[in-house]
């Protein structure tokens, strides 16, 4: 991963955030038990699948991710 390649924005409003780091109003119980609702790497909305045994994002640019 390169320097330009490092999470720019917040996975649960999509604002700009240097490190990927969550924002103090993203950042409550609430928030950490949710899947992302944005890539961390352009911003753009996730595709979001919800099951009982977790949930997959998937970013038309990134591919997908898994929760655990």
């Amino acid at each position: 991963m390169t320097a330009s390649d490092a999470p720019e924005f917040c996975v649960h409003c999509g604002q700009s955030s240097p490190g990927g780091a969550d924002h103090p109003a993203c950042h409550n119980p609430r928030t950490a038990l949710e899947p992302p609702r944005y890539c961390t790497f352009c911003a753009r909305r996730l595709v979001v699948q919800v099951s009982p045994l977790g949930w997959t994002a998937r970013c038309s640019r990134h591919g997908e991710t898994a929760s655990g």
